[in-house]
């Protein structure tokens, strides 16, 4: 689903090849960096690079990766991925069979009644969520995954008021996933539905591009209070689990915290029957 050779080629395309020094002219036909130049920029042969973009040559040195992670200007994220593709035919963890919620977190979550907050797994399933949160989505939360909603439910005059972006965050995040759990077979389904309905995943999935938004700002057009500017904080869960608390607040005296109170206004019975599921999925 994802391998060290089609990263790096996707990596050397988007080097500019001027700011390393290196002339170009009009008869240039690759875009970024030829295989010789970066083999040369990292003091490997020619021929040992072009086995590693042919998925020929396994388990580089620490050294070799430090010097492509240089010359391809990785940035910190983008290294930690190149590091775990190149380790993965030694050690591949294993994906997170689980989908259960402990019950402490589920507390914790009904502890935030001023924001949305909730849980994911590292497919962008949402395990669990408080009263705001289902209220955000307009929708019960069982069966939803957000790169599922994003790509193949809703689109630009949607919920994401900045959807472009949406998508660039939720592709960069399956990247990371998947080359941290190759051999997970739900997630590789998951890839394979969003390949075949919308042709922006398509698009944006061949760019291997990794992203790990660990905070900021993201914005939600809603159909009853309207717009929403909160800040999200992912926090990773410390037991192995895949999942991340997310929780998205408003600024105090904001717009958007007048926004959030209105929305909590309109739900009624919801907290009962978000109460009945859950004791449902405990039994």
């Amino acid at each position: 689903m994802d391998d060290l050779a089609g990263f790096l080629r996707t990596r050397r395309s988007r080097v500019d090849p001027a700011g390393l020094g290196i002339a170009t002219d009009s008869r240039r036909r690759v875009a970024g960096l030829r295989r010789e130049e970066v083999a040369h920029l990292s003091g490997v042969s020619v021929d040992y690079y072009v086995r590693l973009e042919q998925g020929r040559a396994t388990q580089p040195s620490e050294q070799v990766l430090d010097a492509l992670a240089r010359v391809l200007g990785l940035d910190g994220t983008e290294r930690g991925h190149l590091y775990r593709l190149a380790r993965q035919p030694r050690r591949r963890a294993k994906a997170p069979s689980g989908r259960r919620v402990r019950p402490e977190l589920l507390r914790v979550l009904d502890l935030v009644v001023g924001a949305p907050a909730l849980v994911m797994n590292h497919r962008m399933d949402v395990l669990a969520g408080n009263r705001l949160t289902e209220l955000l989505y307009g929708r019960p939360l069982r069966g939803l995954n957000t790169a599922r909603h994003i790509f193949l439910e809703e689109d630009e005059r949607g919920l994401y008021a900045e959807w472009e972006t949406c998508t660039l965050d939720a592709v960069g995040h399956l990247r990371l996933a998947a080359g941290r759990y190759p051999d997970d077979p739900r997630l590789s389904s998951l890839v394979g539905e969003l390949a075949v309905g919308s042709e922006r995943f398509r698009r944006l999935w061949a760019r291997a591009d990794v992203r790990a938004r660990t905070h900021g700002v993201k914005a939600y057009r809603h159909p009853l209070v309207g717009l929403l500017e909160l800040h999200q904080e992912n926090f990773s869960l410390p037991d192995e689990s895949g999942m991340e608390l997310l929780v998205l607040s408003a600024a105090p005296g904001s717009p958007t915290e007048d926004g959030l109170r209105l929305l909590a206004s309109l739900d009624t019975d919801g907290g009962a029957a978000r109460s009945a599921e859950r004791a449902r999925d405990r039994g």
